[in-house]
């Protein structure tokens, strides 16, 4: 398949995009549960067969925009709040749904634990390109919508470990808990050190101009240089450009990013989010109708149950040790975490990634995928019911 998209593909991917925005607005559908619909119907159109996905087109080319955008909204004082749960969420609570779901996968299905493994460190975290867009469109309570989306921007960080030292494993190195510990340290603590210091280089810079076409590059420049450096450098490219996110929206209004150009800023990563996250999830859809899911219906429903079941194992106990503090989170919000932590493009990222030596790498594969499409389906439209039933939407205000 080819690793390219064409003009006339990337045509048919915006015009596309843009009806389908239009019509889900209108009758009410989630707006990424459109668009994968509509990459299904692709999928069967002559243009569909060329459209590719692989690892690096998600990681190099989707994901930056997609993580820096959402960082810039967050404001730090409230992300910082919340750190503490959010890194015990994040943290602990890939191991323990990992462990849940390779376990299950091993015992019931007969899983290598090699191949259980990786299906359980690469469908363990919540995904935060679909948990960011979901929840923007559900206008979630502020709070509610900063843990989730805070936690899922965090929690790649174990799964990108996991993951790399399954591969170490699979290429025959030696697995030790130090090289396991320095391996963690260095993509989160790389990766934050990468991002923060292109991103406060790059601020220097663009306070010495007043044109808002250069600061609106210099901005493309740390969200993409960020990621792509860390990534290089095997540290996590998602931590490096949420850090770079961070500085970008909370420092560079402070006199970095002129008065001027902060609206042109904000409206150009508004669109680009907008952009990657209509091709990303058209070419998520058109990959879905060419998986024989059929031949998987067994072990597709126990992986579903078990990552539902190891989400709920990684969030409720977790929080019990913050009940008695301000970080306490209502027994709706945590059932929001669960049902909430909606999977997609980092996992099918990952999936694509596992090595061929894997004897279930196939069957890997398709059920992510499976898992992916119950979870933007069956988890994503039901979410804004719960949310109304729970009373848990909140203003436009301020949503971060």
């Amino acid at each position: 398949m080819s690793g390219d998209i064409g003009l006339t593909e990337l045509g048919t991917l915006l015009v596309v995009a843009s009806l389908v925005a239009m019509v889900s607005r209108r009758i009410g559908l989630p707006y990424t549960a459109g668009l994968v619909l509509a990459g299904i119907g692709l999928a069967y159109l002559p243009v569909g067969a060329e459209l590719p996905l692989s690892r690096e087109l998600i990681f190099n080319v989707f994901l930056p925009p997609l993580i820096f955008e959402a960082a810039m909204q967050l404001r730090w004082s409230r992300f910082r709040e919340e750190l503490p749960l959010t890194v015990v969420l994040a943290f602990l609570g890939v191991a323990i749904s990992a462990a849940v779901v390779a376990g299950g996968m091993h015992l019931l299905l007969g899983w290598s634990l090699l191949g259980a493994a990786f299906f359980g460190v690469l469908i363990a975290a919540t995904d935060p390109v679909s948990v960011i867009a979901a929840f923007k469109e559900m206008k979630a309570e502020p709070r509610l919508s900063m843990v989730v989306e805070s936690e899922s921007l965090l929690n790649d960080g174990v799964a990108a470990v996991g993951f790399a030292i399954l591969v170490g494993i699979t290429n025959g190195e030696a697995l030790t808990w130090s090289g396991a510990s320095l391996a963690l340290l260095w993509t989160v603590a790389g990766g934050v050190v990468i991002g923060a210091a292109i991103g406060f280089v790059v601020l220097t810079v663009a306070g010495r101009t007043t044109d808002h076409l250069v600061e609106v590059t210099l901005t493309t420049v740390v969200a993409w240089g960020s990621f792509l450096l860390a990534e290089h450098v095997h540290a996590s490219g998602v931590f490096a450009a949420l850090a770079a996110g961070l500085i970008v929206g909370n420092v560079g209004p402070r006199g970095s990013i002129s008065v001027a150009g902060r609206q042109h800023v904000q409206d150009f990563w508004t669109y680009a989010a907008f952009l990657a996250n209509s091709c990303l999830f058209l070419l998520i859809g058109s990959h879905e109708a060419h998986q024989p899911i059929a031949l998987v219906s067994l072990p597709l429903v126990v992986a579903i149950v078990l990552t539902l079941i190891g989400r709920a194992a990684a969030v409720y106990p977790l929080v019990l040790p913050f009940a008695r503090s301000g970080l306490r989170l209502p027994a709706t919000y945590q059932h929001v975490l669960v049902w909430g932590g909606l999977r997609g493009a980092v996992g099918l990222a990952l999936a694509l990634a596992v090595p061929a030596s894997i004897a279930e790498r196939g069957q890997i594969v398709v059920i992510t995928f499976g898992v992916v499409a119950f979870s933007i389906f069956a988890q994503g439209l039901t979410m804004p019911r719960l949310l109304r039933r729970w009373q848990l939407t909140g203003s436009d205000e301020a949503e971060h």
